[in-house]
């Protein structure tokens, strides 16, 4: 049996998640995305995968936005790196934010990838096109 491969998207902004989506599913992976709407929520998905280990799938990445309620990206970030089963999994960072200051610290928090969020939708789905080809059809990640 096959493992569903999926993407888990950290992200509170409605007109963002709709456009992801639309973009998914105008590429014919629609069914790759699980959205949360703060860092809570995802931490409590990845515990509920853990805590059914029959099916433990994780995320093949977590694209994950700064500016959330509850919990906010950076402090789930480093939630993900402290955890010794969440660490593997590769989070890229989306967000409106473009301070250079703020981008170093995700990466010295362990992000894999920043992108800033682009105005357009076009190039909005060049850009998941080529994550989506990098992080599920290219790059070799751990079991």
């Amino acid at each position: 049996m096959k493992k569903r491969q999926f993407i888990l998207v950290a992200e509170d902004d409605i007109d963002d998640k709709c456009m992801l989506q639309m973009i998914f599913e105008d590429s014919g992976n629609g069914d790759l995305l699980e959205f949360v709407e703060n860092g809570l929520e995802l931490i409590n998905v990845l515990d509920n995968i853990r805590q059914n280990e029959d099916t433990l799938v994780y995320p093949r990445f977590i694209l994950l936005d700064l500016n959330m309620p509850k919990m906010d990206g950076r402090q789930a970030l480093k939630e993900l790196r402290g955890h010794s089963s969440y660490k593997k999994i590769p989070v890229i960072i989306f967000s409106t934010t473009k301070n250079e200051a703020e981008i170093n610290r995700c990466y010295e928090q362990g992000a894999n990838s920043y992108i800033v969020k682009p105005h357009t939708y076009t190039d909005l789905m060049q850009i998941m096109i080529a994550v989506v080809n990098y992080w599920l059809h290219t790059a070799s990640l751990p079991n």
